[in-house]
């Protein structure tokens, strides 16, 4: 959207709301929030302090809790269709074959009408850009149309090296054939490994050495299950059992510890996004912590999956500031990235709550290079967001209280 019209024409609004959450520190109590006719942050803080610095524009006054746009950093749109359809809890393997059972008897026009009704969801939630991951790019168009910004990580799998390296070379043609004409420059586009059980190691090295010349972001599922472990470091248990029934093939994977093969195929560094470390022990943390990668957890998918959640305290002693993602339909109740920060919030009391929606805002633009999104500070534009009503003790511990209560654009994000 060309805004240099509008934007000029268009009053600078000042909101004085019983709470303001920035989304990169504690909340403000009797708050207040200055934004242009852009939808950039001018001033935000204490009320007392910044209408004063505010004469001319009226205040609207906001009965409830002020906020940025949320960031899901890692969703699977696509497979919106499988909602309720997957049974957890038996384990990844189990899991995931029935997930490809049962897409693959799934109607296009279902997937699509599902997709859309998946990308709506988002909005709702107050969703202002998602880390997608996609096979088919088939949610590109709906999420651009719907103003949700980020990332598009297009997924590549396969143990056969030939054949998968062939099809990194024809990615560009794909793209091109499924979607003509990209729709927005607000949504950035990757090719990402999906994970180093399902991708030949010289696929996954060639994915992350391309992505770091191109100076963009990309992301790898890594230590999401146990089985994935068992895989990679002795060429056993669930999953090459499972290539075998299903594929007729048992491929052969390099029998290294997991995390020095996610260094030696380049995932251990900035500009990669690690998703869920479920399985990631203390020394692997800190490996992380000090290669400058982001972090996302998914504490509802691992849980309806496998019965666990990731090592949560573990990342936050680790000095890693992890972003959350709803991951997909498939193993989740909704898209709403403020459900993990509940989860969370259920099982760590004592965490700041502030600290959880930060990991739902702030920490999530970051892992998806967006400075300009995510937090209530001069110079963003983050979309504002409210939830209405009368809050009493801690906002985010109401905000995560009422999920279901409405969540109202006051200012939308403008690109």
């Amino acid at each position: 959207m060309d805004v240099s019209s509008s934007s000029a024409s268009a009053p600078v609004r000042l909101f004085h709301a019983d709470h303001v959450l920035p989304g990169d520190r504690p909340a403000i109590a009797d708050g207040a929030v200055v934004v242009d006719g852009s939808g950039r942050i001018v001033d935000v803080g204490p009320a007392a302090d910044v209408r004063p610095r505010h004469a001319g524009p009226v205040v609207e006054r906001v009965r409830g809790i002020v906020f940025p746009g949320l960031i899901n950093a890692h969703t699977h749109v696509e497979l919106s269709s499988m909602r309720g359809k997957v049974p957890g809890g038996s384990g990844f393997v189990p899991w995931v074959d029935r997930l490809v059972t049962t897409r693959s008897e799934t109607l296009a026009d279902e997937e699509a009408e599902a997709a859309e009704l998946g990308v709506e969801e988002l909005v709702k939630a107050g969703t202002v850009a998602a880390g997608d991951v996609t096979n088919s790019l088939a949610c590109v168009g709906a999420l651009a149309r719907r103003g949700i910004g980020g990332s598009i990580f297009h997924e590549v799998l396969g143990m056969d090296r030939a054949v998968v390296l062939r099809r990194i070379e024809g990615l560009r043609a794909e793209v091109e054939e499924r979607v003509p004409s990209w729709p927005s420059v607000d949504l950035a586009y990757a090719p990402a490994p999906h994970a180093l059980f399902t991708l030949h190691p010289d696929a996954a090295r060639a994915l992350l050495e391309s992505a770091e010349r191109r100076g963009v972001r990309t992301s790898l599922h890594l230590a999401e299950h146990p089985a994935e472990r068992r895989a990679v470091e002795q060429g056993e248990g669930p999953v090459p059992d499972w290539y075998e029934r299903r594929l007729k093939q048992r491929p052969e994977w390099p029998r290294r510890p997991l995390f020095d093969l996610a260094a030696d195929v380049g995932a251990l560094r900035a500009g990669v996004v690690l998703v869920h470390l479920a399985d990631a022990r203390p020394d692997e943390l800190a490996r992380i912590a000090s290669s400058g990668a982001s972090v996302v957890l998914c504490p509802r998918s691992n849980l309806y999956i496998e019965g666990r959640l990731p090592p949560f305290l573990a990342v936050r002693e680790a000095g890693i500031e992890a972003a959350l993602g709803t991951d997909s339909l498939a193993s989740n109740t909704s898209l709403d990235v403020l459900g993990e920060a509940r989860a969370l919030a259920d099982r760590f009391p004592n965490v700041p709550k502030w600290e959880l929606f930060q990991m739902a805002t702030w920490n999530g633009a970051r892992a998806l290079g967006r400075a300009d999104l995510g937090r209530l500070t001069r110079g963003a534009k983050p979309g504002l967001f409210v939830v209405e009503g009368e809050v009493t003790g801690d906002a985010v511990a109401f905000l995560l209280g009422n999920l279901r209560a409405p969540r109202r654009v006051l200012v939308p994000r403008i690109s």
